[in-house]
Order: C-alpha cells, then structure tokens, then sequence
C-alpha cells in the first residue's frame, strides 16, 4: 500500500505544481490586461511592478488552487488508466476510495492551508494591493513633449513644441501659455530654440529658452478694463522653472483602506458585523421611542377647552372632535398632518440608513463564508475530478483542461449568483454562499461511485449502441404493426 501511495502521490504533485502555475500565470494576464492602460506611460519602477503583480498573485490564489486542484486530481486519475495503472491497483484488491485516500488527505491538508490562507495571508495581500492599485491609478502620466501638441500635465503651464531634436533634448518653436495667475491666457511666452532639463533630484525641469518674447496683460488701476496695460520684453536667454513633484509616484496611508470588507480576518469581520447589528438596534429603538407617543390619540384640554375637560361629551357618536368648534378642527387637524410629517421623514431616513447598515452586515456575512468555502470547495472539486479522470482515462491536457474547465465554470458561476443574490437580500446568506458546494457535492459522490463500479459513464460507444438498439426496436415495433 505504501507504494501505491507513493506511486498515487507522486502522479499528483507534479501535475499540480504544473496546473497552479500556469492558472496563476493566466490570472495574471488577465489582470495586466485589465490595468494595462493605468501601467503603462508613468514611469513606474521596475519594483512598483513587480510588487503590484506579486500581491494581486496572492489574490488570485484563491481562485488558481481549486481550479489546479480539480484539473490536477483529473490529469493524474487520467493519466492512471490510460496507462492500466488503475487497472492493476484494482486487480490488486485495492478500491479506488483506498487509492484516493493518500490524495484525500493532502487536499484536506491544502484546504486546511487555504483557510488559513484566506485567513490571515489574504487580507494582507487585498490591502497592500488595493492602496498600490489606487497609487498606481491615480499617478500622472509621465511628462512629455510631443512635436505640435500642447502639454498640460504642468498644472498651471500649456506648452507647445514645433519640433525636437533626436537628443529629445533640443527643442524649436517653443510656446508656453502661463496660467498660474487664473487669469488666463494673458502671458504668453515664445522662443525659437530652447534645452530641456531635470534637475539632479528631478523635482524640477528647466527650459533654457533662447531669442525670445513675453507678452503680458495686465489689468488697469481703475479695475474696468483688465487687459488695460500690455507689456513685450524680448530677451537673449532666459530660464523657465516648472515643478515636477506632482509627477512623482505618491504612497497613500495603507490605514485608509483597512475598513474594506476583503481586508478583514474572521475575528475583524465577525467584532465588525456585530457592530453595525448593535447600531441597527440602537437605531430602531430610538425611532420607536421617537414615534410612539403619536400612536396615542388623546385630547389637550388646556389648548383646545378651558382647564377642566368637558362632560358629557359623546366621542362614540360626534368623534374625536366632539366639542371643537370649526376653526379649533382646523387646528387640530393642521397638526395632525404636521405630525405625521415629521413622523414620515424620520421613518424614511431611519429606514435609509438601516438597509445601508443591513447591505453592510450582508458583506461581512459573505466574506465570512467566503473563507470557508474556498476550504471545501477544494475537497468538492477533488471528488469530481479524481473520479472523472478515473472514468475518462485520459491523461495529458486535452480532455481533462476541457472538463476540469466546465466543471469549474459551473461551480464559478453557481456561487457568483449565489453571492450576487446574498449581496441585494434577495437570498439568505448561508445558502447563497454555500449554494455551490450543496449542489456539486451530490455530483462528487455520484462520480465517486460511478468511478468505483468501473461505470462507463463518458464511453460514447455505450451511447452509440443504446441509440441504435432503441431505433433498432423501434422500427422492427414498426414493421410488425405495419
């Protein structure tokens, strides 16, 4: 038995490796795809790229292992008996349950390290990604020159070159619109031939401008006419100063994004959710007590009558206005309506804020099941593969990368509505978020035993024959009446 298990666990590991890594890989092109556009042209460093694609791999992983798990636990029960490896294990006396059992214990080992994962290496990753994410798209375009083109990533500052040198260094037919004042268009600076250079801590570029002109508009002193004096300074050589710091790449405090549901551990998200249900509490009790006096319907004697009530008054027969004259109705009834005014406005801001609190609890809710069924989705995904590749004996990644890729979907897709569900109320949240793992474990087990009674469940030729032994007797049913 223990070379079996050695022989089962060795036909795994490899293909596992193989299988997670290049899911990784695909997720992570699909992630620069998604961010290409905020990546490119910013001057990033190499490391700020490098650091971006490290932790959005540590958020992938909950998608890439059981994904590599399933097409994995396929490959390797494939590859078995399309090489009667199987065959002889079971000729052996030795069932398939036995033979997965090494394999049951090491993907239970795995989702045991996915939770964990989940637990406390996850919302690590999701916050050092989400603030770097938010860094790198909310970084200015490096700064560039193009010939014929106005710049105005220099806040402030519009400049235009006609043509630049191949040194990218020189450049010719310089104009630059200052419009640091606010005012405008009113300075204008050209220049036929102009050096463009950083400083040595790049904090600032200079424009070395030569055989050049100002023009300036200025307001008047009577203040009527504000392009009253106009003034033309022609010079040699001259330097313009432009700040570059806001094109430097800026950090934000990573404590601004720790409130974020997917960087939150189970103890965070469960103190979290209590929380908002104690707020939630809080809030109804206090509109309760709020409105629970105008629920009561009663006189004010003093305002309406003289100090003693009335009596005698008949309120079964004339009402609640029973001894009120008209405009003491009218009063009356002003504030009633008045009343329950007050009372609507308050019921509707208290009911705003308390299905905003309750989206909140069912967040919490889902990210909290969220880490326990990437645990289980792992052995559920297991126990459709291993049989699967049992029953298949396809080995390689043909066969198995197309079903281990339908299974998958199905299972994606089953939780994704489950979750969308949970997240508009329209579901509960236990079953939303486990609604996948209930149906496809009735699958895994039906594989299982199809796998164990040597079914053949995928052999098209079994189809093929009861598709013609059907028409066969159908149509000899046929001639005979006929």
């Amino acid at each position: 038995m223990k070379k079996i298990h050695l022989l089962v666990l060795k036909a795994f590991i490899k293909p596992f490796i193989v299988t997670f890594f290049i899911v990784m890989f695909l997720l992570l092109m699909l992630f620069l795809f998604k961010y290409i556009d905020d990546l490119i042209g910013k001057g990033f460093e190499w490391y700020v790229i490098l650091k971006l694609l490290f932790y959005a791999a540590a958020t992938n992983v909950a998608m890439a292992l059981p994904l590599a798990i399933l097409l994995s636990s396929i490959m390797t029960f494939g590859n078995l008996g399309e090489n009667y490896e199987l065959v002889a294990i079971k000729s052996a006396g030795i069932s398939l349950q036995r033979a997965m059992a090494p394999l049951f214990i090491l993907v239970t080992g795995l989702g045991i390290a996915a939770f964990l994962f989940s637990d406390y290496m996850l919302p690590v990753a999701n916050l050092k990604m989400g603030s770097l994410l938010y860094d790198v798209r909310e970084q200015k375009a490096a700064f560039l020159i193009e010939e014929g083109v106005f710049n105005n990533s220099i806040p402030g500052y519009s400049i235009r070159v006609e043509k630049k040198e191949k040194d990218g260094q020189i450049l010719k037919d310089i104009v630059i619109y200052d419009q640091s004042d606010g005012r405008g268009n009113t300075n204008v600076l050209m220049a036929k031939e102009g050096e463009m250079y950083k400083t040595d801590d790049g904090n600032y570029l200079i424009l070395r401008l030569k055989d050049g002109v100002r023009y300036e508009e200025s307001q008047g002193k009577s203040g009527y006419n504000p392009r009253q004096q106009f003034t033309r300074l022609r010079f040699k050589e001259t330097e313009q100063k432009f700040d570059l710091s806001s094109f430097k790449f800026k950090r934000e405090d990573e404590n601004l994004f720790k409130g974020n549901y997917q960087m939150l551990n189970i103890k965070q998200l469960q103190t979290n959710k209590d929380s908002v249900i104690k707020l939630n509490d809080s809030i109804s009790d206090n509109i309760f007590k709020q409105i629970r006096p105008y629920h009561k319907i009663f006189f004010a004697t003093q305002n309406f009558r003289s100090a003693k009530p009335f009596k005698g008054l008949n309120f079964k027969k004339e009402g609640v206005f029973a001894g009120l004259d008209s405009s003491k109705k009218i009063q009356s009834i002003s504030g009633a309506i008045d009343n329950i005014r007050m009372i609507n406005e308050s019921l509707e801001s208290t009911l705003s804020t308390t299905k905003d609190n309750t989206t909140v609890i069912r967040r919490y809710i889902i990210e909290y099941n969220r880490k326990f069924t990437l645990a289980v989705s792992c052995l559920v995904l297991f126990f459709i593969g291993a049989p699967l590749g049992a029953i298949i004996r396809k080995g390689g990644l043909g066969l198995p990368v197309v079903v281990s890729v339908i299974f998958f979907l199905i299972y994606h897709i089953i939780s994704t509505v489950g979750e969308k569900s949970v997240k508009v109320g329209d579901t509960n949240p236990i079953l939303g978020m486990w609604i996948a793992i209930f149906l496809l474990t009735p699958v895994g087990l039906f594989l299982t035993y199809k796998a164990t009674v040597d079914s053949a469940l995928f052999d098209v030729d079994l189809y093929k024959n009861l598709f013609k032994k059907w028409f066969g007797k159908k149509s000899a049913s046929t001639k005979t009446q006929s």
